[in-house]
């Protein structure tokens, strides 16, 4: 491939690769355009004379659709036909790449053997291994695109992240590593952001995000941006006037005028109580609000609700740390209903009641439906999984979110009795029907795979991207939704759904788990 063809397609890619498998995905087909078969033929005379030519194949390409069999047919022709050039092979593999189809691996394997200085190459190969569930070789091609390109930083970014599932302590010396190599690159930003964000230890979550902000100035950096986000969170936790302080920072930044005047508010309201200044607390509390995409909604929940119980409204208190739980249960907010419900009466029977009142006014019937399996050629119907709590969810394997919520739903579900619960995953986008065995016996996941559309999904359960998660009753009744699992939070969050679905019938409630 010459230098100006290699230059473009590292444009191309570029933009490829700005939003890669961390982001909810949602994947549509567009319709063929009407091109007159004299001008094809022309343009398949230029790609003749210019196999070499990525510019020209792209042109083709999008003339004829990568969803038309023709065009694979053609490519087949033409790579016997070029054994020389890499270009050929590449330029039908990375477009069938970018629709996400199965059928883009042996082209893209064809074009790192004719040059295996595609490093780009390298890292679509990785992506499209993940997607077969094939992380060894996703990490074997990411460490040959490194090798190829040692001094490109998303190479070495994605090249780091690949240990996060398999070997934590390589994956944090892999992240210092990058963020030392390239101080003045957005993707050793990147790499501190997720390293502290994933954190489960709140010592090291301060302490990295810390490190970012020191070393990546957050108005220069975009990821360092919106990591202070996640410090503000964890100092609004741990030390109120640090969050002041950082806001006070961050200055007009979208978003921080509003921390700032939260962040106040906890410490004046902080300082209220400590003075027995109870109703003037109360008062206060009742203005604050949780910023969008805020972690600290729990918080400021439980401090509005101690201001209610210190004037004396125990009964507010009660009800607003209900209705929170009813829809996202944690410890804290728990240990904080089953203490405020003590005091006006309430043993665990009636919390529970209380919190299932909220639950069963909001639920409604799962739709019914039967789905071939790909497992074997019989159907699967939801009514076969009825006296068991049913976690479903709708996927595609080119789904990087998708991939990174199943190992947090198998440490939940681990914890269950698997005679009990029910693990659904409709696949939405049958042209990556291919991908899914694969992915089942490479991945080790052990959800029953559901064929489905995307079409259906959107019609049936109102789908509008994947992942989209719900958690069914034992008589067929969506009790939860809208919920994502991708940390230790949100797994205790996940744990205590489905307790308290499997403990209802048998007289244990929510407020009876610990």
């Amino acid at each position: 491939m010459n230098t100006r063809n290699l230059k473009t397609y590292g444009f191309l890619l570029g933009i490829m690769f700005l939003f890669p498998a961390f982001l909810t995905a949602q994947l549509s087909k567009t319709e063929p355009p009407k091109v007159d078969k004299k001008e094809l033929a022309t343009m398949r005379k230029a790609i003749e004379k210019y196999p070499d030519s990525l510019q020209l194949h792209e042109a083709y390409i999008k003339a004829v659709t990568v969803d038309n069999p023709a065009l694979l047919k053609q490519y087949d022709q033409w790579v016997k036909k070029f054994p020389k050039s890499a270009t050929v092979p590449l330029a039908i593999g990375s477009a069938l790449y970018r629709k996400e189809y199965p059928s883009a691996k042996p082209y893209l394997l064809k074009a790192v053997e004719r040059d295996p200085k595609l490093a780009q190459v390298w890292q679509m190969l990785s992506f499209d291994a993940s997607r077969w569930g094939d992380e060894p070789a996703a990490r074997e091609y990411m460490r040959k695109a490194t090798e190829t390109a040692p001094d490109d930083p998303g190479y070495a970014f994605y090249h780091a992240m690949n240990f996060e599932d398999t070997d934590l302590k390589r994956w944090r010396e892999e992240i210092y590593k990058l963020a030392k190599r390239f101080p003045d690159h957005e993707r050793g930003a990147q790499g501190l952001y997720w390293l502290a964000t994933r954190s489960p230890d709140m010592e090291e979550k301060i302490r990295v995000y810390e490190l970012l902000k020191a070393s990546y100035p957050p108005k220069k950096f975009s990821w360092s941006a919106s990591g202070m986000s996640g410090l503000f969170d964890a100092y609004l936790q741990t030390d109120p006037a640090k969050a002041v302080q950082l806001a006070k920072e961050m200055g007009d930044a979208r978003g921080w005028p509003a921390n700032d005047t939260l962040a106040r508010q906890f410490v004046e309201v902080k300082q209220l109580l400590q003075n027995k200044q109870y109703a003037e607390a109360q008062a206060l509390a009742a203005t604050m609000k949780t910023p969008r995409y805020s972690t600290a909604a729990d918080l400021i929940a439980l401090l509005k609700a101690e201001t209610d119980a210190a004037a004396g409204n125990t009964a507010k208190a009660y009800n607003d740390l209900v209705q929170l739980f009813a829809t996202t249960p944690g410890d804290e907010i728990l240990a904080a209903i089953t203490k405020y419900g003590a005091a006006l009466g309430k043993n665990a029977a009636a919390i529970d009641k209380d919190i299932w009142d909220l639950r069963t006014a909001k639920m409604k019937p799962a739709p019914s439906f039967e789905l071939g399996l790909y497992t074997d050629n019989k159907k699967a119907r939801l009514e076969d999984y009825r006296g068991k709590v049913i976690l479903l969810t709708f996927w595609f394997p080119g789904c990087g979110p998708c991939r990174g919520e199943f190992p947090h739903f198998e440490n939940v579900l681990n914890k269950f009795d698997r005679k009990d619960v029910a693990y659904l995953a409709i696949n939405i986008y049958p042209e990556q029907d291919e991908y899914v065995p694969h992915f089942m016996r490479s991945s080790g996941f052990t959800f029953t795979p559901l064929k489905g559309t995307n079409e259906w999904a959107r019609d049936t359960y109102n789908v509008r991207g994947a992942p989209t998660n719900f958690l069914i009753d034992q008589e067929g009744n969506i009790v939860f939704t809208n919920f994502r699992a991708h940390d230790p939070k949100t797994e205790r969050m996940m744990e205590l759904m489905i307790s308290s679905m499997l403990q209802r019938g048998s007289g244990k409630g929510d407020a009876a788990h610990k």
